[in-house]
């Protein structure tokens, strides 16, 4: 395939959130070339109508736009180092990284790939499982205007894009909005066991915070859907939580900005990550807190 097609989309990264945003843009009129190390994720990409590729090279090879959406900047580093996916890759096509990576990475990625004259734009997201399938997300788009413009086309189906700043600002803005999310709903979770132990109905608990100055996504969301119901399958993994809460702790410190409750929320979690299962969910931070201050 040489022939450029601007409506043609390589998606690399067909995981857990990667599928369900493959498929929307497949449902808007889009073509969709996805390629995923597990051979399952690629069979459900062509069952809803895109194609797979065998590797990511082929898959970038004459489209008009490429998405990533992959578990770590270690794994963005790797896919846009392969020497056979730069050769694929023509000049002049966006590259739009929706994982959740590191800012100085991004930047560093985005700079090696300016000198191939390809642009690099960084696009995280939030608004998990459910806005990923509705198509509601939050866009944290960094990068310059005009290349943001030539790609909100494409985004427009996955979600609202918001423009936070330069190569990088949307990595960074992901980072501290999960360090915040995980921290919130740490504290939910300490507050809401409390209050169990002493009595009061943590179905309760949950309702009133939401009609008070405490609510936050972690009792209005996550409790009532994940934690309350005893399911604990929001769908992110408690480690992609840790992952993105230590990148905006280092981001913090590297800048000079003391971030002593972050730091201690990472400490936390990291000990539940030790002791929970390693395909622990997020929300089942609070199973373990439960679990560990009430023995």
């Amino acid at each position: 395939m040489s022939e450029q097609t601007m409506d043609r989309i390589a998606f690399i990264g067909l995981g857990t959130m990667g599928s369900r945003m493959s498929r929307r843009l497949v449902a808007a009129g889009f073509e969709i070339v996805g390629f995923d190390p597990v051979e399952a994720a690629r069979a459900e990409l062509v069952a809803a109508g895109g194609r797979a590729a065998v590797t990511a090279a082929e898959a970038v090879s004459g489209v008009g736009y490429v998405i990533l959406m992959l578990p770590s900047s270690r794994v963005v580093e790797a896919v846009l180092g392969d020497a056979a996916l730069l050769d694929a890759l023509k000049p002049g096509t966006p590259v739009i990284d929706m994982s959740s990576s590191e800012p100085e990475s991004t930047r560093k990625l985005a700079s090696a790939l300016a000198e191939r004259g390809i642009p690099l734009l960084d696009a995280p997201v939030s608004g998990g499982v459910k806005g990923a399938e509705a198509g509601t997300l939050t866009i944290m788009a960094g990068g310059p205007e005009d290349a943001l413009a030539a790609v909100r086309p494409i985004l427009a189906p996955l979600g609202k894009v918001r423009h936070v700043g330069e190569t990088g600002a949307g990595h960074a803005v992901k980072a501290i909005n999960n360090l915040l999310a995980a921290t919130n709903l740490l504290a939910a979770a300490e507050g809401v066991a409390a209050g169990r132990r002493f009595g009061v109905d943590p179905g309760v608990i949950v309702e009133t915070i939401n009609a008070a100055s405490g609510r936050s996504a972690a009792t209005e969301l996550k409790f009532p859907q994940n934690i309350l119901p005893e399911t604990y399958d929001s769908g992110f993994a408690l480690a992609l939580m840790l992952k993105d809460m230590r990148i905006a702790t280092e981001m913090a410190r590297s800048v000079g900005v003391p971030a002593t409750l972050g730091e201690q929320a990472v400490e936390l979690w990291s000990r539940a990550a030790a002791e929970l299962d390693p395909a622990a969910d997020q929300t089942d931070i609070a199973r373990w807190v439960d679990r560990s201050r009430n023995p």
